[in-house]
């Protein structure tokens, strides 16, 4: 099992992270709205290393594109939460389009990163969101 510290897309993670943390450190304390942003581009921020290094240790099918949904979700919305920052003032946008660009790069390691998952290596998923393509369930008898 890999490390997931030593992946690209948990590296570029971290990298996002920093970059959030740059770029909500100049919201303004007396903004409430900006100050919710913060919070919300914050756990976004951080939710692309945890969720990756959860897949890495689950090491099934099911839990790695549960996580990944997870790990989308995070990014797109940290890309709505720059715009939205945008939108409702925030003075200090010089490195919004920094955030984006690495956020695409992430997604482009995130596409590699996916297509890399096992899809036989699974539990039968009851909620049936992610079970491999083509897989019935096999009742015990």
């Amino acid at each position: 099992m890999h490390k997931p510290e030593h992946l690209p897309i948990f590296r570029k993670g971290e990298e996002i992270y920093q970059l959030t943390s740059y770029i909500v450190d100049l919201v303004p304390e007396d903004n409430a709205l900006l100050q919710h942003l913060r919070e919300r581009m914050l756990t976004d921020a951080a939710l692309l290393t945890v969720k990756v290094a959860g897949a890495v240790g689950a090491d099934l099918y099911d839990i790695q594109m549960e996580n990944a949904v997870l790990i989308r979700k995070a990014a797109r919305d940290l890309l709505t939460n720059c715009t939205a920052l945008e939108m409702y003032g925030f003075k200090d946008t010089t490195y919004l389009p920094l955030l984006r660009k690495a956020i695409e790069e992430y997604r482009l390691l995130f596409v590699d990163w996916v297509s890399g998952f096992d899809p036989w290596n699974y539990v039968w998923d009851e909620w049936g969101l992610f079970n491999p393509p083509g897989a019935s369930r096999q009742e015990d008898f």
